[in-house]
């Protein structure tokens, strides 16, 4: 139970503005923050328009060109008023440049703005979320201790002392080279005057010779010691690109999957770029010393001259490691994504467009910058595998930019593909059923051609596996295997896995889905409800944290007594809080996942009129309010209401349907059973910021008010049950009634929704 000193601390944060609560997170969570923000959204505007940017709904405008139109509109005046308010000249440029970008960028596409917008906001909710989880689960635990300060320090030295020891070798070649033309000046003087000196001085003649000789052996050392700190460097860069540099990719690789499917957000990658740089430009530093030393050869060479004979082994090496350096640095930085819906990527839908940007993390400046990037769909995939095929229909090659915000790097950012699929002779797929549409895994393939200082280097990489829907009807059951498959999978290539898909442990599960719920809904689930959920899916074994869930029992049989499945029932729930029940959720005021069992347990002994609101467990996207009541006999009572639905919610703020909610009970005076929000807050406590009153404004006509009312004809059941319109008609004594108790005229009523 919530005590008071807890509630008021909730009822603070609730108050404060969502950009207020991000800036008071620990900069663990502000980095993710941070990596938010960029030149499509700049912080500036987030910082300057924050009251402003929350009060609108971009959500809505992500799919409405003409409200996405007047909100960018708002948006700018909104900047002028802020520039023009603000003392600082340089500010006021700045702002100025801004909103300039922002013309030139949204001007003919707002709902892009809107998009973008939309995503921000809600991961920022996402970390709010995270920041008031009061643990973590095992996976993102994991995945948070991958994320070593002490692992990247040791990387961070390793790295320095190559790039010391690099440096150190340059200092080495020039002083060989100093040494070889003071032995090469003094052995061609020798040369020149060797006869008249042999004659004359025989003595001194002997001793030059002695001296070259010392000089020679002395370059003869410092030629094998500087080979022999190449082949100890080269051995220390192949050394760390396997133990560290690797696993730190692979780890970064990881974490894109479960950010993918709603986990903690990704970063890092700024800093793999750094350390694959660093150890590229060690690389080709060593490369060039060794071509330097070849040229030194061509001066002054002896038997045995270690150069020649170490060079070929040194330069395999060293081109081995470029080679699988530069090919591990083409990487995916954002996977395929429909505008449309940013928070679920890796679905593309035919005929839609969408978006995916590619990323080289060595930055050198020798690069050819024309570095061209050709997309491919489904290369190499063996016949046979899917049922359906298809081919990208826009223009798939692109050359790669420099970008000048994300450290100087090299990407290429596709924002306009869009699939179509391959049409087939008599209308015959092939392999048909085999797989279900939204269990058929494909891929998007990328590939280049990278060269530098004489090297060519074939450069490939792929997506992670997509699904293709071609209705959005099929959308819930393909994140289902988009969520499937990298929860349970770092095998990027597997595109075979739903011939054989493995089971899923609850403790892996129910993590998911509370990352569901912070991402698209802004509030995670807490123990309590993922143990209602549990309970729903596993039944008895709902308390085995390591009890496997099959994938068929995930998202394709059907709940038991049920028409449909336990993912499509979560799935729209999610919806339904998106759509119609966001403010109300994230007031923590929904219990939401408990079944009818623990609710009369729950509410038994409580103050009559206390009420908790659930989903319906018999409704697909459907809410209720169970209320208790005590008879005259003292008898406890349960009354329940119908689920109202989005048909409901998308006409009425539920928050207002709570406030208005009337009961009439054989004739009686109509009356509010609901008096406080589980376990004993009262109602216009719990919900009186959300009501949505309409402003008294001047109209000709009387306004009307839709107002949620259920008729009780009989109390003689222990618990009655409520009727859902449509009712028969009120009588007229009924009418005037119900009009004098509520003070105002009705013009038009709705009979209430119960169960």
């Amino acid at each position: 139970m919530v005590n008071e000193t807890d509630r008021e601390a909730a009822q603070k944060q609730h108050r404060m503005s969502q950009w207020k609560q991000i800036q008071q997170l620990e900069i663990r969570l502000l980095e993710h923050v941070d990596y938010l923000y960029d030149d499509n959204f700049p912080m500036d505007i987030r910082q300057g328009l924050s009251s402003w940017i929350e009060s609108q709904d971009w959500d809505t405008a992500a799919n409405d060109e003409s409200m996405a139109a007047v909100l960018f509109t708002d948006l700018l005046s909104q900047l002028d008023e802020v520039r023009s308010r603000e003392q600082n000249f340089l500010q006021r440029h700045n702002m100025k440049i801004i909103q300039q970008q922002l013309q030139m960028k949204y001007m003919a596409h707002p709902a892009v703005m809107a998009r973008v917008i939309s995503t921000c906001l809600g991961e920022e909710r996402r970390i709010l979320s995270i920041a008031c989880m009061p643990e973590q689960g095992p996976l993102e635990k994991s995945l948070q201790d991958s994320v070593s300060v002490e692992r990247q320090k040791n990387m961070d030295n390793r790295v320095g002392i190559i790039r010391a020891s690099v440096l150190l070798m340059d200092q080495a070649v020039k002083y060989i080279k100093d040494m070889q033309d003071d032995f090469d000046f003094r052995y061609k003087t020798l040369q020149s005057r060797e006869s008249t000196d042999a004659r004359q001085n025989p003595e001194m003649m002997k001793q030059e010779i002695t001296r070259l000789q010392e000089m020679l052996n002395s370059l003869d050392f410092k030629r094998k010691e500087i080979l022999t700190n190449m082949g100890v460097v080269i051995k220390e860069i192949d050394d760390l690109m396997s133990s560290q540099l690797n696993p730190e990719l692979q780890d970064w690789k990881r974490r894109q999957q479960i950010a993918a499917i709603g986990g903690p957000l990704i970063t890092g990658l700024d800093q793999l770029q750094s350390w694959f740089t660093l150890i590229a430009q060690s690389l080709f530093q060593i490369k060039r010393q060794l071509d330097k030393l070849m040229e030194l050869v061509v001066k002054v060479t002896y038997e045995n001259d270690p150069i020649p004979l170490q060079k070929p082994q040194i330069e395999e090496r060293l081109k081995y490691l470029i080679y699988h350096l530069i090919k591990s640095s083409f990487v995916v930085e954002r996977q395929p994504c429909m505008p449309t819906h940013p928070q679920k990527p890796l679905i593309l839908k035919t005929g839609v467009q969408f978006t995916t940007k590619v990323r080289l993390l060595v930055k050198l400046p020798e690069v050819d910058y024309q570095l061209k990037v050709k997309t491919t769909f489904d290369k190499d995939l063996p016949s046979g595998r899917v049922s359906r095929q298809f081919f990208i229909l826009t223009n798939n090659t692109k050359v790669m930019d420099i970008e000048d915000y994300a450290n100087g790097c090299l990407s290429v950012e596709f924002r306009h593909l869009q699939l179509k699929e391959k049409k087939y002779v008599n209308g015959t797929k092939g392999n048909e059923g085999l797989l279900s549409v939204t269990e058929e895994l494909h891929s998007l393939n990328f590939e280049a051609c990278f060269t530098v200082q004489g090297l060519a280097i074939d450069l490939e990489t792929s997506s992670l596996p997509l699904v293709v829907i071609s209705n959005v009807s099929q959308l819930h059951g393909g994140w289902a295997s988009i969520m499937w498959f990298n929860l349970l999978t770092d095998e990027p290539k597997n595109l075979a896995f739903f011939g054989n898909p493995p089971r899923a442990t609850w403790s892996q599960l129910s993590e998911l889905l509370s990352w569901q719920f912070s991402t698209f809904v802004g509030q995670g689930l807490n123990k309590e409800q993922l143990n209602m959920l549990g309970a729903k899916l596993l039944g008895q074994h709902a308390s085995c944290s390591d009890f496997q869930v099959s994938w068929s029992k995930f998202s394709k049989e059907n709940l038991p007594g049920k028409p449909f499945g336990f993912w499509t029932w979560l799935d729209s729930i999610l919806e339904l809080i998106k759509r119609h029940l966001l403010p109300v959720w994230n007031e923590n005021s929904i219990m939401g996942f408990v079944s009818k069992e623990m609710e009369r347990t729950l509410l038994k002994d409580r103050e009559p009129g206390t009420f908790l609101l659930r989903f319906s467990e018999s409704h697909l996207g459907g809410i209720t309010f169970t209320w208790v009541e005590r008879g005259d006999d003292g008898d406890v009572k349960f009354n329940s209401v119908e689920p109202y639905t989005k048909s409901q919610l998308g006409t009425i703020p539920f928050a207002n349907i709570i406030r208005d909610y009337k009961m009439i009970s054989d004739g009686d005076v109509p009356e509010s059973p609901l008096k406080f929000l589980y376990p004993d807050v009262p109602k216009d406590e719990a919900f009186g910021r959300l009501y949505n009153s309409l402003p008294n404004i001047a109209h000709p006509y009387i306004r009307s008010t839709f107002i949620p009312i259920s008729e009780l004809r009989s109390r003689a059941a222990t618990t009655p049950i409520l009727c859902q319109s449509p009712e028969p008609p009120m009588t007229p004594g009924e009418f005037d009634m119900l009009s004098e108790q509520l003070c105002f005229d009705i013009d038009t009523m709705s009979s209430p929704y119960s169960d």
